[in-house]
């Protein structure tokens, strides 16, 4: 008699579910694929580009798109298409620095507010002092004090949207200190640090995820304003935001150096937003009984 084994397939993990179901959204796919796209362009901008971003050929000025070049030539006669991918290479690093310096900001202020009640009040006040300017004149203003560069630019958006995170990580740190595994935590003489690290942020994280999603695309979109506005790095320095304001006085006969620079603003933003909100459905519990 042959002996007959059964295998049965081992549950799949909860990262493994938790991506197939992130994957099932077809906009997410497709906010995700834009994205790594354009990480893709950013990281091999050097082997992709025709020609060097700062090129100049007075020659081939104003040319339209061709074979040769594919997105046209500017006022200089720079290829706009070198430039775009190279513009990629800035924004997404400005947006990486300012959710990481943001995050860094927010949550240490989130935190010590909602875990600490003799803290609460002035961290509060000051956050609702920051959020009640517009978002893009506190940011002009910190960078007319500071000097236009790109660590200014970086620290600025940094500063404006840090109060967004702290109201957030305050909010939930407030509901979190109350649960009994805290309580039992202080009771068995944890060290404050400790409870807050490793019980009160861990549960956060998701949130925090969601809204680092957001702050991409908000400083992405901020960095093209201001430096669309002079006030951002080097005019010299290829930016989706100074390519649009040179492409300004030209927009009647060569609307290809501003358009092609804007679709890439729209499209990254758009591709953030679209991740953003997957990535909401996915961990809030309140929409997951919809998915």
């Amino acid at each position: 008699m042959t002996d007959v084994s059964l295998t049965t397939k081992p549950p799949a993990s909860d990262a493994a579910r938790f991506i197939r179901r992130f994957l099932r959204r077809k906009t997410v796919v497709v906010g995700l694929g834009i994205l790594v796209l354009f990480v893709l362009l950013a990281a091999l901008a050097p082997w992709i580009a025709p020609y060097s971003p700062s090129k100049l050929s007075i020659v081939n000025r104003l040319k339209p798109p061709s074979e040769m070049f594919w997105f046209g030539t500017d006022e200089f006669g720079r290829d706009v298409f070198s430039r775009t991918i190279y513009a990629a290479r800035l924004s997404l690093l400005v947006g990486a620095a300012v959710v990481v310096l943001s995050a860094v900001i927010g949550v240490t202020l989130g935190l010590l507010a909602g875990f600490f009640q003799r803290l609460d009040t002035p961290i509060a006040r000051l956050i609702d002092a920051m959020m009640a300017f517009p978002d893009i004149l506190l940011a002009i203003a910190l960078v007319a004090a500071l000097g236009p560069s790109l660590t200014t630019v970086i620290v600025a958006l940094s500063i404006v949207y840090a109060p967004r995170l702290a109201r957030i990580v305050r909010a939930s740190t407030l509901v979190i200190r109350e649960l009994p595994y805290v309580e039992a935590a202080q009771a068995l003489g944890i060290s404050t640090f400790h409870i807050m690290t490793r019980h009160v942020l861990r549960n956060l994280l998701s949130p925090i995820l969601v809204q680092g999603t957001f702050l991409f695309a908000s400083a992405m979109l901020a960095e093209a304003g201001l430096s669309f506005l002079g006030l951002g790095v080097s005019p010299d320095v290829a930016t989706w935001g100074t390519m649009i304001a040179a492409g300004r006085q030209y927009i009647g006969q060569a609307g290809w150096m501003t358009y092609f620079p804007g679709f890439a603003i729209i499209l990254s933003v758009l591709s953030l937003q679209m991740v953003g909100d997957g990535l909401r459905d996915m961990l809030d519990p309140r929409l997951q009984k919809d998915l």
